[in-house]
């Protein structure tokens, strides 16, 4: 039964390694998406506001984002999709900064990435250990 370990701290490694990929093919397809010319982003700032979960869905919440960042100066631009929205605001909005509810220069709303890649591999080992116990107690019973 020692086994069982091994597959799970492998399934683990991949769901990670997995994770990391998506994020950096999403990383390219931003730099691809968010070309300028030099007279495009003289006076602005941009920024790309991330969720891990499908968060930007719900248009309740994607408004109360847009809102938020709104208060800061930010301007949506492009939801990209669920998960990315692209925002820019003059960079003379930096003036207020010191004095905001949120930070004008958060990336990111709700669980990160990383935090949810750890809860699905905490996951997978929680219900492999689970299936292990019930494993040996049907063993046990049948002895």
């Amino acid at each position: 039964m020692t086994f069982v370990p091994v597959t799970s701290a492998t399934t683990g490694a991949v769901a990670a390694a997995a994770a990391a990929k998506h994020r950096l093919k999403l990383q390219r397809e931003e730099e691809l998406m968010t070309k300028y010319s030099a007279e495009e982003i003289e006076g602005w700032e941009f920024k790309i506001v991330r969720a891990a979960t499908r968060k930007f869905k719900d248009r309740e919440v994607f408004r109360q984002i847009c809102e938020e960042e709104a208060r800061s100066g930010w301007e949506m631009l492009e939801k990209f999709d669920e998960y990315r929205i692209r925002f820019r605001r003059k960079i003379e909005n930096r003036d207020g900064d010191l004095h905001r509810d949120i930070d004008p220069y958060r990336t990111q709303v709700g669980m990160t990435s990383d935090r949810l890649g750890f809860l699905i591999a905490a996951s997978v080992l929680a219900g492999t250990g689970a299936l292990v116990g019930v494993i040996a107690l049907i063993v046990s019973l049948v002895k």
